[in-house]
């Protein structure tokens, strides 16, 4: 097991100690432990070693034996014997939002409820409103948060299906019969929301290739299965489709399962106009009608070999999988206009990280050292401001203690820089959760809301650009705050905030967590037309999600932005300047 599943069985124990109602001090060993499994940078072999893993900070002797046994055997006891005291069901309630353990033990003691099918019966009903710490607003609000989620039934994050597909690639592809493996459909285009992955490989042994596709680890169940094509569902619960084909076929086959449905459309049309048809296997001629009035001029069809040479089929440049949305792309891969997209390895450094001052998993050293790891120049560190309590927000002592810590660390640094920073709450009526004389102390300040998400379009814009009015503010975090499948974006004008960016010079985040991806990819074509600058952070939390960014990467090349669009795509040098020069405009 890695040290996520094992972490994850330990918070899994402590949700179940909680609706136990089990001693508090139990539950938060369970919870401790699971996050220091999270943050431990040793090797995951060492977990089957009693002595070593009780000697991680915050592993006592009882929970070093659970995970011995986990490491060992991939189940626990303990586990089940917890988990045979509850219905099934009762888990997925933790996925509405607003209910905690003590509300599910409460719902599930006095009313029976130990699935969400139980739980819409009681709304419905009226009896959730009844019970006491509820009342009939907490109601109305689960029945709203039944009805998305059913809304959102075969709906997936990008990145929660992300290292399964990668995981399902890399094992085909390391096949000796496997020619060329692909993922295509919306996965490949970088849409922030999947329904299914699309596989495609080029093979002279397709019947091999099935038997090891079915009989995979990830796979959950088996859905069809035939001689080209299988369907599968994986652990995840998302669909995975592999299609077979033979390597004349898979340039065609590429181009067609990677869409969208409006640019296939197009593709075909360029190819009728010059006497072909294109489906996802060939290019051929165009049947002669021996009856019609006109002859269709009929051109030599050119060997395809590659994605690249069906394009150059048709007269146009080879044209990214993320940009293929008709939204303007054949039009530039005629004029050979299209833009040299971004690169991951473009970045050189980013800026909105959290640590253990606030809600992060990790000291600033730690992420510091896994900056480095991953080849960047640069990191930014802002922890959450004191008006984020839910996120243990650090007051001005706190934040002046980090901003020293900091100056020292870098003293030591050779090639590297830590810039100190913060995720400031923008406040109800626009100001900053510090004042200027604390922020200026700052290398940047990030500003963004985390609270009161129901003001009016109107009152919310003004909120927002009344705060980045502020020249010591440098970008703005997670732009509509958007959760994906979870939280709807609350209402404000985009293009008047990307006014107001370009007025001030604001940078404009483009958040990397996969649960947001926001500003949305649709915006930046815009913004970048006003000339307004994207930053790609990550919104990392603990070490591992800085690996975030290529997420963020996806989407800047979905919203056509290129090296030059991306503040920290500057080496260290030149965004030192640009960070001064924001503060001086």
């Amino acid at each position: 097991m890695t040290k996520e599943q094992i972490a994850g069985v330990l918070e899994r124990i402590a949700i179940l100690l909680e609706l136990k109602a089990e001693n508090p001090f139990k539950i938060r060993a369970y919870t401790n432990a699971a996050r220091a499994i999270e943050t431990f940078g040793g090797n995951v072999s060492n977990f089957q070693d009693e002595e070593a893993v009780g000697k991680i900070p915050g592993i006592g002797k009882s929970i070093a034996l659970k995970i011995k046994e986990l490491a060992a055997t991939g189940s626990l006891k303990y586990l089940e014997e917890l988990s045979s005291e509850f219905p099934t069901g009762i888990m997925e309630l933790f996925s509405l939002p607003g209910l905690g353990a003590k509300k599910i033990k409460a719902l599930y003691d006095q009313l029976g409820i130990s699935s969400i099918e139980h739980l819409q019966k009681a709304c419905e009903d009226g009896r959730v409103a009844e019970l006491p710490g509820f009342g009939q607003t907490t109601q109305q609000k689960l029945c709203e948060s039944i009805a998305k989620r059913a809304a959102h039934v075969g709906s997936f994050q990008f990145g929660q299906v992300a290292a399964e597909a990668e995981t399902m690639r890399s094992d085909l592809a390391a096949q000796n019969s496997v020619l060329q493996v692909d993922i295509a459909g919306s996965y490949r285009r970088r849409k922030e929301i999947l329904h299914d992955l699309d596989l495609l490989v080029a093979t002279k042994e397709p019947e091999a290739i099935m038997k090891f596709f079915v009989s995979h680890r990830l796979v959950e169940s088996v859905i069809a299965q035939g001689p080209t094509k299988s369907s599968l569902r994986l652990r995840s619960g998302v669909q995975c489709d592999l299609r077979v084909v033979s390597t004349a076929e898979y340039p065609f086959a590429l181009a067609y399962f990677t869409g969208n449905k409006e640019h296939n459309i197009e593709l075909r049309s360029r190819a009728l106009q010059r006497g072909w048809t294109l489906n996802e296997y060939r290019l051929a001629p165009v049947p002669v009608d021996s009856k019609a009035k006109k002859k269709r001029p009929i051109r030599k069809i050119p060997k395809v070999r590659d994605e690249a040479g069906l394009y150059r089929a048709v007269d146009l440049d080879f044209i990214p999988p993320e940009l293929r949305e008709n939204w303007g792309e054949f039009e530039a891969a005629e004029k050979h206009s299209l833009p040299k997209l971004i690169e991951k390895e473009n970045l050189r450094g980013t800026f909105h990280c959290h640590t253990t001052a606030s809600d992060g998993h990790n000291s600033v050293e730690e992420m510091a050292a896994a900056a480095q790891e991953l080849g960047l120049e640069y990191l930014g560190i802002a922890d959450h401001s004191r008006s984020s309590i839910q996120a243990h927000g650090i007051d001005e002592t706190k934040l002046r203690s980090q901003i020293a810590t900091i100056r020292k660390l870098n003293k030591n640094f050779r090639g590297f820089r830590l810039f100190a920073g913060v995720e400031c709450d923008i406040l109800r009526d626009g100001s900053l959760d510090f004042s200027d004389k604390v922020l200026s102390q700052l290398d940047y300040v990030i500003a963004s809301v985390h609270s009161v998400f129901n003001l009016s379009e109107a009152e919310m814009t003004r909120r927002v650009i009344h705060a980045i009015e502020n020249p010591l503010v440098t970008m703005l975090a997670h732009p509509t705050g958007r959760l994906l499948l979870k939280r709807e974006p609350y209402q404000i004008e985009i293009p008047a905030v990307l006014d107001a960016a370009a007025r001030t010079g604001t940078w404009i985040e483009l958040n990397a967590a996969p649960k947001r991806l926001d500003l949305d990819w649709r915006w930046w074509p815009r913004a970048k037309q006003k000339g307004v600058k994207c930053v790609i952070n990550p919104d990392a939390h603990r070490t591992e999600r800085l690996q975030d960014l290529w997420f963020g990467i996806g989407i800047a090349r979905k919203g056509w932005l290129i090296k030059d669009d991306v503040m920290n795509c500057l080496p260290l040098g030149k965004i030192e300047t640009a960070l001064r020069a924001k503060r001086e405009r």
